[in-house]
């Protein structure tokens, strides 16, 4: 089944394996590429690939012990939309995202990986047609974009971000920019595209104005 065959919450798996991974993002109608190398995660991605093809990314959150700390409670479901097996071991995947999800319960599965059972009520809409953002204004965006990258070093594509859907580009600057766990949950939990847009601005003019020369400037890979 394809991404875009899911047309109904009630379409999508009810119980899901999950890769708790901090400071990776994943939204809807976005791509993440993953590196697979540790055995339940290798594990995971066989059984995923076996079945549905589709996987929980979701953060993590104070609590719990070192080796299981407690889930976020929403994350979002992706598909694996591309597969390679380097000579190592390793697996290559591209996940897509499809829906947001609530975590209703973790679940005592006997997988060396985490499953939950997701409820994706209330982010039925991620299943609908890329969204439009009516007030999108570019400029702001790019205005703010260019401070946060002078400040630490970073670049992007110019010529991408000025031509992108609007959609896709705060989707992609929210999933690639170095923010911290707790800033990629609020974009990820941000219920509409014009409000992660306005976190996504709020969040870059912040960082921008309290940075300084001193600030190790992390990167983007």
């Amino acid at each position: 089944m394809v991404a875009s065959a899911y047309r109904r919450a009630a379409d999508l798996p009810q119980v899901i394996p999950v890769f708790p991974l901090d400071e990776a993002l994943l939204l809807p109608h976005g791509q993440l590429p993953l590196n697979i190398f540790e055995p339940r995660y290798l594990n995971m991605v066989d059984d995923a690939m076996a079945a549905e093809r589709v996987i929980g990314m979701i953060q993590t959150r104070s609590g719990g012990d070192r080796e299981r700390p407690l889930l976020s409670a929403i994350g979002c479901l992706g598909r694996i939309t591309r597969f390679a097996e380097t000579s190592d071991g390793r697996y290559l995947i591209t996940l897509t995202g499809v829906c947001r999800f609530n975590v209703r319960a973790e679940l005592s599965a006997p997988t060396p990986y985490r499953q939950v059972r997701a409820d994706y009520a209330a982010f039925e809409n991620d299943l609908k047609a890329v969204e439009e953002d009516d007030g999108f204004d570019r400029m702001l965006l790019l205005r703010a974009l260019r401070a946060y990258l002078e400040r630490r070093s970073l670049e992007v594509d110019w010529d991408a971000a000025k031509t992108a859907p609007g959609e896709a580009l705060i989707n992609s600057l929210a999933m690639l920019l170095p923010f911290s766990a707790a800033e990629k949950q609020a974009l990820l939990e941000a219920m509409t595209l014009p409000e992660r847009r306005e976190a996504l601005i709020a969040l870059m003019e912040i960082d921008a104005a309290g940075r300084t020369d001193n600030d190790e400037p992390p990167s983007l890979q």
